[in-house]
């Protein structure tokens, strides 16, 4: 139940009822038109840009588009009041029942929020995606976080979503890696090693190393690198994979599919997706422009295999395939995006390292190629995460085995204010993890105030049960007791619920599901705050079970909106702060 939509609804209906009518000339089109919130909220509970948007072609004054429509809604039993605002916005308030028709439905459906708009769509989200090298380390955590709450989110929007990790197995770094575990192989062995450059001396490495020998004993030591470097490899690559699924379900996070670039060499997986492009004549033979700027002094124009990914919106087409028939990065990269494309799948969501940014008009071509434009690919950039604890910045290099892992991250602050935390920004805005400040119990920490909030609620409840007041059908109650101004603007933001939902999976945007939260909370807090100078805002009436069960079914939809929002964010919902 969207009350946004709803309105929207009606505001389309009398529109085109003045164009029966002849107010409005025929042919407007109103797609354009919005309702949502007033910036301010002293305006009313919704504008709408309606007489904005259909001045122009309808060849009008907005105020005289704006006042017609005015007219057309005050006639709606919903609308108690319409303004014509400025140059022809209007502002509405509607009727206390719609308030309370809301408080009632978060009450009684269970899927209250849930929107119909991925219709069943299929939809991968590809994230965290991380070289198999080692565990997790908080670099990968943003990425880890945004994209299973965004999965999340679209599975809550009515989408079929598929959660996928692709394991980066098929380059070199993998190589470094079994060299790396061979020498705490040898190191088991009782063997003194050295890690030079371009190892990885890490002590994550050490049970693998012990494992190494448990599983094949000395059959490795003193032997040539093309006698165990193809099997080291296989045995250090899912060594590692443990680790990530470890590290993951630390974090709450479960994979459907675990997709292995390797398993697109030598399969002829690469080939048929490069041949799929070749028969749409999107691959040619050529070489590529000079670099803009300074031309580099070892620059040589190099024949090779080039996809048209100027067709679809690059900068500059894209090397495939080198003259030596080797194939470039791009490669396994289109394979891996045409391999999700034939398993029928509606949309893509890929989520990248703020480093892989000259990446996204390439991939987004290559889709667009592959599927014939009927694949929609977004991609969605986590930009660093800077940690701080006592003032100072934590560093970190996997390489000299420094690094802070994710497990080092959960330990510290736990699950919830991991997600929560990392949640509150935007993806593709540079982010600082505060060790002190997110483990304070005050309103600067974001996860502890909505906790607290929706704790505040099930207080309640408890004292209820104590005072005798029966909360097991809150959804009956008479909402007209739990009327006054504050309490109406608490039961205005739980009727935002719908809305926020729909326009965060829309823009594939979680973040704004943490911050609607805070908001949330907000409300239910100075609703308490309020009580403590007005007893007539108190949750508890005394000798007036009505009023009471009112005041306690409206907080209580606050409370199940929270625990809906926080399900979508991967934060298990507190009942009681310690």
């Amino acid at each position: 139940m969207n009350l946004f939509a709803d309105i929207r609804a009606l505001v389309i209906d009398c529109l085109t009822e003045l164009t029966e009518a002849g107010v409005l000339p025929s042919g407007l089109a109103f797609d354009n038109i919005a309702v949502e919130p007033p910036r301010d909220a002293s305006h009313g509970d919704m504008a709408t840009n309606a007489a904005m948007v259909l001045a122009k072609p309808a060849g009008m004054k907005p105020r005289d588009i704006a006042q017609a429509l005015a007219d057309k809604l005050s006639g709606d039993a919903r609308v108690a009041t319409v303004e014509v605002a400025g140059p022809g916005f209007l502002n509405l308030s509607l009727d206390a029942t719609v308030w309370a028709g809301m408080v009632k439905a978060a009450l009684s459906n269970a899927d209250f929020g849930k929107s119909t708009l991925g219709a069943g769509k299929k939809i991968n989200v590809e994230y965290v995606s991380a070289n198999p090298t080692g565990p997790l380390h908080v670099g990968h955590t943003r990425g880890a976080i945004f994209g299973d709450a965004l999965a999340s989110l679209l599975d809550y929007a009515g989408f079929d979503v598929t959660r996928e990790y692709y394991i980066n197995d098929g380059g070199g770094q993998v190589d470094v890696l079994a060299r790396s575990v061979y020498l705490r192989y040898l190191e088991a062995h009782g063997q003194e090693v050295t890690f030079e450059d371009g190892t990885y001396p890490g002590d994550y490495l050490i049970d693998a190393g012990e494992a190494l020998k448990a599983k094949v004993g000395d059959a490795y030591v003193g032997k040539d690198e093309d006698v165990w470097l193809a099997d080291v490899r296989s045995f250090s690559t899912d060594a590692m994979m443990d680790l990530v699924r470890t590290d993951l379900a630390s974090l709450g996070i479960k994979m459907d599919n675990f997709f292995s670039e390797k398993s697109l060499y030598g399969t002829g997986r690469i080939e048929e997706a490069i041949n799929d492009l070749k028969s749409k004549d999107l691959i040619y033979w050529g070489s590529l422009k000079p670099p803009k700027g300074k031309l580099p002094d070892d620059w040589v124009a190099r024949e090779q295999w080039l996809f048209k990914s100027t067709d679809f919106g690059d900068d500059e087409d894209r090397a495939v395939q080198k003259g030596d028939g080797t194939w470039t990065y791009f490669a396994p990269d289109i394979a891996y995006h045409f391999d999700k494309v034939s398993r029928g799948f509606d949309g893509l969501v890929d989520v990248f390292g703020a480093d892989h940014t000259g990446y996204v008009k390439r991939m987004k071509a290559a889709v667009a190629a592959l599927s014939n434009n009927t694949v929609t690919l977004d991609i969605k950039l986590a930009q660093i995460v800077r940690l701080f604890k006592n003032g100072e910045e934590f560093k970190m290099s996997k390489r000299a085995g420094t690094f802070i892992t994710v497990q080092d991250l959960v330990d510290e602050v736990g699950k919830d204010v991991a997600r929560f935390i990392m949640l509150m920004r935007k993806n593709d805005t540079p982010f600082d993890f505060d060790f002190d400040k997110v483990t304070e119990q005050s309103k600067d920490n974001p996860v502890f105030y909505v906790q607290y909030a929706n704790a505040r609620v099930h207080s309640v409840l408890r004292k209820a049960h104590e005072a005798g007041v029966d909360t097991s059908d809150l959804a009956s109650a008479d909402m007209t007791l739990a009327a006054h101004p504050a309490e109406l603007t608490l039961a205005g933001k739980v009727a935002e619920w719908p809305r926020v939902v729909d326009v965060a999976a829309r823009s594939n945007e979680p973040h704004r599901v943490a911050l609607y939260l805070y908001d949330l909370a907000s409300e239910v807090h100075a609703l308490w705050n309020r009580g403590n100078d007005d007893t007539s805002l108190r949750f508890l009436q005394e000798d007036n079970v009505p009023a009471s069960q009112a005041k306690i079914a409206l907080i209580r939809s606050a409370s199940v909106v929270i625990s809906h929002g926080l399900g979508i964010l991967g934060v298990t919902p507190a009942e009681e702060m310690r």
